[in-house]
């Protein structure tokens, strides 16, 4: 937010304005009479500082301020503050107390910043001490002990006065050896909220909940039925498990009043975890899962816990938005996964939790936004997109922070949440410290918001994405405090979104160059979506030979939307490793279907068949596949009449298929044969498979020796036909039309006529004598044979592989 926007709208009356600067003056009275005693080229400026800090020697103890209770006094109350303090000098402390200061109330939010960022102790900025009899001694600190106090204090006494933030100081003053006199030796600053009675007009705060983990689910799955999962380590049970950080989240945020933001991903992989499921080990080794009980009760309790409430779904693994808008457009299929992992968002929401979701809100990382950002943002669906104000920063010079909803052109609506409010909870909590500090800030800044202006206004609060489990629980105190003010009041995001924008607010985009570099450095590169691109095309031709390609596509979709999540940032070598597994995998289950290496070839002759054999190792039959045999040399050896041939392939699951090819051969040598799988689109599927064959006893001459040897016998039977015709006709004439006559011309019988008429007819036919020594031949008998054919040998023959 513009510093502009941070002029508090409740004005306190002359009379206390009056006292205020009367005391600021008397208070600040010592300081002034230690600025005469510097130099006179000092800056007057760095001239208190120094003084401040060389009387006090403020930083020699360390406070720490782990409980302040109430956070949001009231009248009546009894403000109690406890911690410890910390001697961090080699001298020893004495005649210590520690005690309260309180300042003059801030006036805007910048200054809330200012006073935050303060370490060392200012006579007069600081205030003076609350009665003493609310302090606490101590006879001395020994260096490096740390030593517990804890304060107690009518509210009464504080002495407040108009509603506002006042800066609390818990300060150790003491004395030391080197310096014998009483001096502030450490401060630690907090905020008190005073709103005592209901605000003229309350905020309308809506705060995100965000249920968002890593990636845990592989592509992998088993090979039953079921598809058994795999996980690539057991870190979610842990999340999950009775005082994880998803458990806290849970039971922490079902007691609040909260927008829930989840990531439908983190809600499958819980799901899948209530039944069989395994764990990816070293290699290929997997153990079994056994968190079935903890995955079961975790679902339960957010399903109970989400039935009234608004659930906004992200898309499926919460893709990186930023990432994809500055190195995934160029690349080819990208914007189409985001689309993917938005339709199955809701889907997967209303099957888990039974609740329909809200999925008009896009989420970049931190609501850092530029044109490519929101433009890819919108392209899955989206119109609403959550921004935060020190992207959208305000230009117009408002003296308060304006709604969060902002129309920005398109018909896009930019959810603006509040920097300040947004970031309170982002550092180590871990310690009470830290988490109390960051509380009070929290409630410190939301009421100087209210106090801006008597307008109305709508508030987005959007912490990180994924709170730690000490973050989360000061995340809850803190609301719980605020949804109990008089100054705030519960909105949900929706309705947020649809608040009547202020007219003066701005609604310019930043340009590119303003997104921040931090951020962009930790950004996908190209080249992940680059892989991404190659496992779709991968699976593309792996699915169209699938008889049931669901088993395949869903879980390998799914993979590819968590190649695209968020949660990779700033883990570049996980994010890598994670999208070669994918493909690795994939590669794995398309290699087991493939055709068997052959080995050289023999054909013993002019043709034969050569058989092809395609395996299939997946537990489903595979089809629309085509195999291809293809001869290098055709004019020496073709596959069916042509330089190749094809036959469709259809395998059952776990079982191999042999094809069969007919070939013909015209010449002896070797040739190269190429057996190649296609897909019905014509893409080549697996390796070639390449073998030689030698064909054997084919040659011209050959040829040309059998082809002579049948055209003889064909010869020299139709010679011997035609002989036989002519024979038979030339007795029929002499004969006559009544057969032969019994007195003329008898035959002699017996031996006297050795030869038959048809023999002598063909004797004279020839003109060749008969011989009286020649056996009787009645008639020659026909051939028992028929001529040799000259067509080729039929298929069949043995092939030696």
């Amino acid at each position: 937010m513009a510093e502009a926007a941070d002029f508090q709208g409740t004005i306190p009356s002359p009379a206390r304005r009056w006292l205020r600067r009367t005391g600021t003056l008397l208070a600040g009275a010592p300081l002034l009479a230690g600025l005469l005693q510097l130099s006179a080229v000092a800056p007057a400026g760095a001239a208190e500082q120094t003084s401040a800090q060389a009387a006090s020697g403020s930083q020699s103890v360390s406070v720490s301020l782990d409980t302040l209770s109430p956070s949001v006094p009231t009248d009546g109350d009894t403000l109690t503050v406890s911690g410890t303090v910390t001697n961090n000098s080699k001298q020893t402390v004495t005649d210590a107390h520690v005690g309260l200061r309180l300042g003059q109330a801030l006036s805007t939010r910048s200054a809330i910043d200012t006073v935050a960022k303060r370490t060392d102790y200012i006579q007069g900025v600081d205030g003076s001490e609350i009665d003493d009899k609310y302090s606490e001694k101590f006879s001395k600190l020994t260096p490096g002990v740390a030593e517990p106090f804890t304060l107690s204090v009518p509210v009464d006494k504080l002495d407040l006065g108009d509603d506002g933030v006042y800066p609390l100081g818990v300060a150790l003053s003491g004395e030391t050896s080197a310096q014998p006199w009483e001096q502030v030796l450490g401060i630690q600053r907090t905020f008190l909220p005073w709103q005592p009675g209901d605000a003229d007009t309350k905020t309308k705060t809506t705060y995100l909940w965000p249920l968002i983990s890593g990636v845990h689910m592989t592509a992998q799955t088993g090979s039953n039925e079921q598809q058994t999962p795999v996980f690539l380590n057991d870190d979610l049970a842990k999340e999950i498990s009775p005082g994880g950080r998803l458990d806290q989240m849970l039971s922490l945020g079902k007691d609040l009043d909260v927008t829930w933001v989840i990531d439908p991903d983190l809600l499958a992989s819980v799901d899948a975890m209530t039944r069989s499921y395994k764990i990816q080990g070293d290699g290929d080794t997997t153990t079994t899962g056994t968190h079935q009980a903890v995955a079961k009760a975790w679902l339960a309790e957010l399903q109970s816990a989400v039935a009234d409430k608004e659930v906004v779904a992200l898309p499926f693994a919460d893709p990186d938005l930023a990432s994809l808008a500055h190195n995934g457009t160029s690349v080819t299929g990208s914007l189409s996964h985001l689309k993917d992992a938005t339709d199955v968002a809701a889907s997967t929401v209303q099957t888990v939790l039974h609740v329909t979701p809200n999925t008009d809100f896009a989420w970049p990382v931190n609501g850092a936004v530029d044109p490519s950002i929101i433009k890819v943002a919108t392209s899955a669906g989206a119109d609403k997109v959550i921004a935060r104000s020190d992207s959208l920063q305000e230009t117009g010079g408002l003296s308060y922070t304006p709604s969060a909803a902002r129309p920005v052109g398109g018909g896009t609506t930019a959810v603006v949440a509040d920097a300040r409010l947004s970031t309170a909870f982002d550092g180590d909590l871990t310690k009470a410290g830290a988490a109390t500090l960051a509380e009070q800030q929290f409630l410190a800044q939301s009421l100087a918001l209210d106090l801006q202006t008597d307008k109305q206004r709508s508030i987005v609060v959007v912490p990180q994405r994924m709170p730690t489990a000490s973050q989360a629980q000061t995340m809850a105190e803190a609301l719980t405090t605020l949804q109990s003010s008089n100054w705030s009041e519960s909105q949900d995001l929706a309705t947020a979104a649809k608040a009547k924008p202020d007219q003066s607010a701005t609604t310019r985009i930043p340009s590119s160059s303003s997104y921040p570099s931090s951020l962009r450095r930790q950004e996908l590169p190209k080249s992940a979506f680059e892989e991404i691109a190659t496992t779709q095309d991968k699976l593309d031709n792996f699915r169209v030979i699938l008889t049931d390609e669901s088993r395949v596509v869903t879980p390998f979709g799914r993979a590819m939307n968590r190649e695209m999540s968020t949660s990779w940032r700033g883990q570049a070598g996980e994010a890598s490793n994670f999208r070669q597994g994918v493909l690795g995998y994939l590669d794995d289950l398309t290699d087991q279907v493939k055709l068997i290496d052959k080995s050289e070839t023999k054909l013993s002759g002019r043709s034969a068949t050569i058989p092809v054999t395609v395996q299939n190792n997946l537990v489903q039959g595979v089809g629309h596949l085509t195999l291809r045999l293809t001869s290098t040399s055709p004019t020496r050896l073709n596959i069916g009449g042509k330089a190749y041939t094809e036959q469709r392939v259809t395998v059952n699951g776990g079982h191999s298929q042999s094809v069969k090819f007919t070939t013909s051969a015209n010449a002896n040598g070797k040739v190269e044969v190429i057996a190649q799988l296609y897909t019905e689109d014509g893409q080549e599927y697996g390796q070639a498979v390449r073998f030689d064959v030698k064909v054997t006893e084919v040659t011209a001459t050959v040829m040309l020796v059998i082809g002579g040897g049948v055209l003889l016998l064909v010869l020299a039977g139709f010679r011997m036909y035609t002989h036989r015709k002519r024979a038979v006709a030339r007795q029929a004439e002499q004969e006559g039309p009544d057969g032969p006559d019994d007195d003329t011309n008898p035959e002699p019988e017996g031996p006297e006529n050795p030869e038959g008429p048809q023999d002598r007819l063909q004797q004279e036919e020839s003109g060749t004598p008969s011989r009286a020594d020649d056996p009787e031949h009645p008639s020659d008998p026909t051939p028992d044979t028929a001529p040799e054919s000259a067509d080729p040998s039929g298929t069949g023959e043995r092939v030696d592989r």
